[in-house]
């Protein structure tokens, strides 16, 4: 796990915005959480939420990167 991380880490262009729940926020990196799952930071204005990486809705221009969020979503639905 900890190898994907290091490779979504590395080349996921971040900042990038998309929507989630309707409201425009702005992923401006990833982290582990502490039960081990791939997470977004997210932020609009003050606010900030961490949202899984499974259910983070990624905008249809998608940022450079993007390959390996889908690898790491193909990792766990296997």
């Amino acid at each position: 796990m900890s190898a994907l991380f290091a490779a979504v880490e590395e080349n996921l262009a971040v900042p990038f915005s998309t929507s989630v729940l309707g409201v425009e926020v702005t992923v401006r990196g990833i982290d582990l959480s502490p039960d081990g799952r791939i997470v977004a930071l997210c932020t609009r204005g003050e606010f900030r939420q961490t949202i899984g990486l499974l259910d983070l809705p990624l905008p249809v221009s998608a940022p450079d990167g993007v390959e390996w969020v889908e690898a790491y979503r193909y990792y766990w639905t296997q």
